[in-house]
């Protein structure tokens, strides 16, 4: 037997196998090994799941359902692009999917028509498009008003996208930045950045901001998404020193459903040190739900007469009644 012949017999015995139990059964070289399963991967007969160096790999006995070349005869062209900015698919095999694939893919999932839902899908975009202004943004400032009345100490607030749309769940901005936080995937990561500098870059610039804030985090993970967007964001302006200050437990706010709660966790879990003055500051978040870590900060800020004016933005957030997200 070859040495592909022997891998593929141990694939089919075991199915899912590392480097280092291929080497051991097998006593073949390292290298030999990865050559062999290089070509195996090329011609699809196996995957690899996980990352270096939690690798294994996988005999591929059958195909997910749904993740293939889509079989969509008549789809207009500006249809296709629209998709392609708009759906993406994270499989439960973690395979990403965007475009018209992605969208077949979560049909088929379903059982439902393609072709009529995406009709359905574009008419549901189209009910939410008048909450974007001309930037491309959603302005949540008179919302805000109306939770906290007199208690609201952000003068604007601001998100890049829903977290999710009715039926069709997460948008793509929430797709990737739910999977970027919870995976701590770089990759995806890179991609929501990508979709997400210009614009803030441009609010900065247009609002004449001075000086961010970001808000840190709740709980610990070895990659956080707003410390690699604070370094990816790499704006020539200075930061605010905001720090976090929770007790033994941490709680996040996502696990908190009464409003109250959330404003009185927000206002013993944060705590601006910063001692300068300016004029303008931007404060970034990853998600807004209720809004109260937001607010909190800012009335932080304000008490201390370190700025007069709050901007608030988040990547995404919720604007019927700033619903509380609790899966991020």
């Amino acid at each position: 037997m070859t040495i592909k012949e022997k891998i593929l017999a141990e694939f089919k015995i075991n199915r899912e196998l590392s480097v280092k139990e291929l080497v051991a059964k097998l006593s073949a070289s390292k290298q030999m090994i990865h050559i062999v399963l290089k070509k195996l991967l090329e011609r699809k007969v196996i995957e690899k799941l996980g990352r270096t160096p939690k690798t294994v790999y996988r005999l591929i006995e059958h195909k997910a359902e749904g993740i293939k070349p889509s079989t969509i005869p008549d789809i207009s062209k500006k249809k296709q692009d629209f998709l392609k900015e708009s759906f993406i698919v994270i499989t439960e095999l973690g395979d990403f999917l965007e475009g018209v694939k992605a969208f077949d893919y979560w049909c088929k999932k379903r059982e439902l028509p393609t072709l009529k839902t995406l009709d359905e899908f574009i008419k549901t975009k189209k009910k939410y498009a008048v909450y974007y202004d001309e930037n491309g943004m959603i302005n949540g400032t008179q919302k805000m008003l109306k939770t906290y009345n007199e208690q609201t100490f952000l003068d604007e607030v601001y998100y890049l996208d829903f977290y999710a749309i009715e039926r069709f769940g997460k948008t793509r901005l929430g797709t990737l930045l739910h999977y970027a936080k919870q995976g701590q995937n770089l990759f995806l990561m890179k991609i929501m950045m990508n979709e997400i500098r210009d614009k803030i870059l441009k609010f900065i610039k247009e609002n004449k901001i001075d000086a961010i804030g970001f808000v840190p985090p709740t709980i610990r993970r070895e990659i956080q998404i707003m410390k690699y967007i604070q370094e990816n964001l790499n704006v020539a302006l200075p930061i605010v020193d905001i720090k976090k200050i929770s007790g033994i437990i941490p709680i996040p706010q996502k696990s908190l459903s009464k409003l109250s709660e959330r404003i009185k966790n927000a206002e013993n879990t944060f705590a601006v040190t910063d001692q300068r003055k300016f004029d303008k500051v931007l404060l970034i978040d990853d998600a807004i739900g209720s809004g109260s870590t937001l607010n909190q900060i800012a009335a932080k800020l304000k008490n201390k007469h370190i700025t007069k004016k709050v901007f608030g933005l988040a990547i995404v957030g919720s604007y019927k009644g700033f619903d509380v997200i609790r899966d991020i």
